[in-house]
C-alpha cells in the first residue's frame, strides 16, 4: 500500500501528454493554450480620444479657436489642427495630426464653428497612447486555461486561430451484475450506477471528453467488451471491481487482457482499493466501487491527471485552509478525505463519513485532510481542506 503523494508520482508518469490541435477563437473558451500567441497589431493602433471634446494644438482658459472638423470612431480627420484650431472629437476616435490634448466638452462653450474654453480647464491630455495597451509581438503565454478575458484580448490581438492542447478522451466504465442505468427498473438485487454519472460530470467540468459505455458485468467477456469500445481513449477509468474478491471482475481479469498495472492500493479513506496502470495505449485508473469512494479519488486522482494531460501542472489538487468550527478526534492510519461543511464561516465534519452515503457528499462544501495519525483537532485549529463546490 502506497501514500497519497506516491500514487499521484505515479500517476504523473503514466499521464503522457497529448498532442494539440488550433480552433477558431470562439471554440478556445476553457481551453489549455498550447503554445504562445503574438499580437498582431498594436492596440490602439493611433493615438485616440479617452473622452468627448475638442482636439486642440494647446489650450489656455478663455481662448477662443474655430472648428474645423470632426473625428469620431471609424471616422477620423483627414487633416491636421493648427494654432487656434480645434476638431470636434469623440471618445475612441483618432486623435488628428498637430493635435496635443482634448479639452473635454464639458470646458468649453460653443457657439457656431466657434469654442471658448472655459476658466476650469484642467491639466489632463485625455489621450491614449499608441501602443499603450498592448503592441505587436507582445505573447499571451502558453500553459493557462482560457477564459473570456483571455478571448478579448486575443480578439484585440487579431488572432483568430487558437493553439490548444487535445481535449483528453475518457471511458468510463462501471462494472457489476448489480447495477442498472439511471431511468431503468431495478431488480430486487440491484442498485442505480451513480458513479459514472458524476465522474462524467466532473470530466466536462475539468475539459476532458468523456464517454460513458455500457455497464460491463461480472464475467470476462463483458468486460472484454467494454474494453474493446474504450478503444482510442486517452484515459480508461473503471468503476468498482477492484478488490480482490471473487467479483471483481477488473483486479481478476483486466491483468489477462492486457492490463499492465503500476500500483494498487492507496494508504487513505475512502479509496483505498485503488489500481493504475497502462492499457494499450491508453492510461488506465481502477477506482473502488463505493459511490463516495469513487467520487473522493475523482476529487484528489483523476482531475489533478486531467490537468497533467491537458499540459497544465502535475501537482495534487489545489487545498485551501481553514478553521474547523467543531472538534475533531484522533486519525487513524490511512488519509483520511473527510465530508464536511461551512457553518458560520468554520467547517464542520459531518458525524458519519460511511463510503456509501452520496447524501452526505451531496450536501458538503469541502473533503478536510487528515494526515495519517493526525492528533486531535480543536475547534478553531486550522486545517488543510479540498473545495468541492
Amino acid at each position: 500500500m502506497i501514500s497519497v503523494a506516491e500514487a499521484l508520482d505515479h500517476l504523473f508518469r503514466l499521464a503522457r501528454p497529448l498532442d494539440t490541435e488550433t480552433v477558431p477563437l470562439l471554440e478556445a473558451h476553457g481551453r489549455v493554450l498550447a503554445d504562445d500567441v503574438a499580437a498582431t497589431r498594436d492596440q490602439p493602433p493611433f493615438d485616440g480620444s479617452a473622452m468627448d471634446g475638442y482636439a486642440v494644438a494647446q489650450a489656455t482658459p478663455g481662448q477662443r479657436l474655430q472648428v474645423i472638423g470632426e473625428s469620431a470612431a471609424g471616422h477620423g480627420f483627414a487633416g491636421a489642427v493648427g494654432p487656434g484650431q480645434a476638431v470636434r472629437i469623440f471618445t475612441g476616435a483618432p486623435v488628428p495630426s498637430g493635435a496635443e490634448r482634448i479639452v473635454i466638452q464639458e470646458d468649453v462653450h460653443r457657439d457656431g464653428d466657434w469654442i471658448t474654453i472655459g476658466d476650469r480647464l484642467d491639466s489632463n491630455p485625455y489621450i491614449r497612447p499608441a501602443g499603450g495597451d498592448f503592441r505587436v509581438g507582445d505573447r499571451i503565454k502558453a500553459g493557462r486555461v482560457l477564459g473570456p478575458n483571455d478571448i478579448a484580448l486575443m480578439a484585440a490581438m487579431n488572432i483568430a486561430l487558437v493553439p490548444v492542447m487535445r481535449r483528453p478522451v475518457v471511458a468510463l466504465i462501471s462494472t457489476g451484475d448489480e447495477l442498472v442505468m439511471p431511468g431503468e427498473t431495478p431488480g430486487p438485487d440491484q442498485i442505480i450506477a451513480s458513479n459514472t454519472m458524476g465522474l462524467h460530470a466532473l470530466m466536462r467540468d475539468l475539459g476532458a471528453v468523456p464517454r460513458l459505455l455500457p455497464i460491463a458485468r461480472d464475467n470476462e467477456a463483458s468486460l472484454k467488451t467494454a474494453f474493446e469500445l474504450a478503444e482510442g481513449a486517452d484515459l480508461i477509468v473503471t468503476i468498482g471491481g477492484a478488490s480482490v474478491g471473487d467479483y471483481d471482475v477488473v483486479a481478476n481479469i483486466a491483468p489477462q487482457l492486457g492490463f499492465d498495472q503500476t500500483f494498487y492500493k492507496v494508504a487513505m479513506r475512502p479509496g483505498k482499493p485503488l489500481m493504475a496502470g497502462r492499457f494499450g495505449k491508453a492510461m488506465m485508473i481502477g477506482l473502488p466501487g463505493n459511490p463516495v469512494s469513487a467520487m473522493v479519488c475523482g476529487h484528489v486522482f483523476i482531475a489533478p491527471v486531467i490537468r497533467a494531460l491537458l499540459g497544465l501542472p502535475a501537482t495534487q489538487a489545489p487545498r485551501l485552509r481553514a478553521a474547523l468550527a467543531e472538534d475533531l478526534p484522533q486519525n487513524g492510519p490511512r488519509e483520511h478525505y473527510m465530508r464536511a461543511r461551512f457553518v458560520d464561516g468554520g467547517l464542520v465534519a459531518f458525524g458519519s463519513q460511511d463510503s456509501s452515503l452520496l447524501s452526505i457528499l451531496g450536501e458538503a462544501d469541502a473533503l478536510i485532510v487528515r494526515a495519517p495519525k493526525d492528533a486531535p483537532r480543536h475547534a478553531g485549529d486550522v486545517v488543510d481542506y479540498l473545495p468541492i463546490r
